[in-house]
């Protein structure tokens, strides 16, 4: 409720999103930011805001995510208001992009049966003559490939930046260099403790995890089931070039500083986020493969983050039954869905609006196997 506080444990883009969202409400607001050496899922995120693909078997997510594209807009221009930063923001659609006919052909089947569950999201199915009208630079390789009008792109380093210097100018409490061990409710205060590994704590009214890996172990302190694991994934960036790519894809974009980001790949290597010489080479020549003109940039920097995703691949979205007024939030689309989580996610952790529907589909104990009858 407006006056209460609020404790945030996870200061990436999940959590920061979700503090903004709150302190706008009228709460009280103090975001737990681990230090530089955590695992941040944030520093890795390749930038999309897209919908293309996702939600097959899970027509919740599809909703959500198209919910989040609409309001994504709004996000960036209240920032740039409030902060001056622009979080260079574009929605002209993207492309798929296929090296075979088959490829091609199995994507336009998974695109038909997202659509077959009841939702709409829109896309074509183009060749290479097609692709070569929005992407002159497209390899031969490169047969065809797909495109969505919803999807875009954003600069995940700056969109962090926004949050938190907003975060600063709304008086928002920024705790940096803080790991929260353990978090309890304590029933005569009824309020929550957060604890680092010194011993020292923090109370709050309402709390949430937004703490990426680190929810899997805190989750269980609020009585709820949150199955995260890691997985790697890692990504390239080049030298400013002149721009030749006006589309974000799913193999590379070129960023609104001129540097083309590559990506990424994705492997189970547990809380292994180093870089691999192999990986980084598959990384080019994908590339290369797709615009050779990329055959001449120079790569100035890759590196790797772990993700934090559920058995599905869906987020999780719960509060507590035994400690209500606890959310455990996590979800690997930071940039796509950080609107979402600002203006509908917030409100709801804040105890101003109802569980939206969506969420049913999105409670951990999905992944609890019960005993057959």
């Amino acid at each position: 409720m407006i006056g209460e506080h609020i404790a945030i444990v996870g200061g990436g883009l999940l959590g920061a999103a979700i503090a903004y969202g709150a302190i706008r409400s009228g709460l009280e607001v103090t975001l737990f930011d681990e230090h530089d050496t955590a695992h941040r899922a944030s520093r890795g995120n390749f930038g999309l805001a897209w919908i293309q693909g996702k939600g097959l078997n899970k027509p919740e997510y599809v909703n959500w995510t198209k919910n989040g594209l609409r309001l994504w807009p709004e996000l960036q221009e209240e920032l740039l208001q409030i902060t001056g930063i622009d979080v260079a923001l574009q929605q002209p659609g993207g492309f798929w992009l296929g090296f075979s006919d088959r490829e091609v052909l199995e994507r336009e089947t998974k695109l038909k049966q997202i659509n077959a569950q009841g939702v709409h999201v829109p896309y074509t199915i183009m060749d290479r003559s097609d692709l070569l009208q929005y992407l002159p630079e497209l390899g031969p390789s490169v047969v065809g490939g797909s495109f969505c009008s919803l999807d875009g792109q954003a600069n995940p380093l700056l969109l962090l930046k926004a949050l938190h210097s907003a975060l600063k100018i709304k008086g928002a409490n920024i705790i940096n260099g803080v790991r929260i061990e353990r978090v309890t409710y304590d029933k005569n205060t009824r309020r929550f403790l957060c604890f680092n590994s010194a011993g020292d704590h923090w109370e709050s009214d309402r709390l949430v995890l937004a703490a990426g890996l680190g929810n899997a172990k805190l989750a269980a302190d609020v009585d709820i089931y949150a199955p995260i694991r890691p997985k790697r994934g890692q990504i390239l960036i080049t030298e400013k070039l002149k721009p030749f790519l006006n589309y974000p894809t799913n193999k590379c974009r070129q960023t609104n500083e001129g540097s083309i980001q590559i990506g990424s790949t994705s492997d189970d290597v547990g809380l292994d986020d180093s870089t691999k010489t192999d990986q980084i080479e598959l990384l080019a020549r994908r590339a290369v493969k797709t615009f050779p003109l990329l055959s001449d940039a120079r790569l100035v920097r890759a590196w790797g983050a772990l993700r934090p995703l559920t058995p599905d691949g869906y987020p999780i979205y719960q509060e507590s039954v035994k400690y209500p007024g606890a959310f455990v939030v996590t979800s690997h689309s930071g940039v796509t869905l950080a609107a979402a989580h600002c203006y509908t996610v917030a409100p709801w952790i804040s105890g101003l609006t109802q569980t939206p529907l969506e969420f049913i589909a999105f409670r951990g104990d999905r992944f609890i196997q019960r005993p057959k009858e």
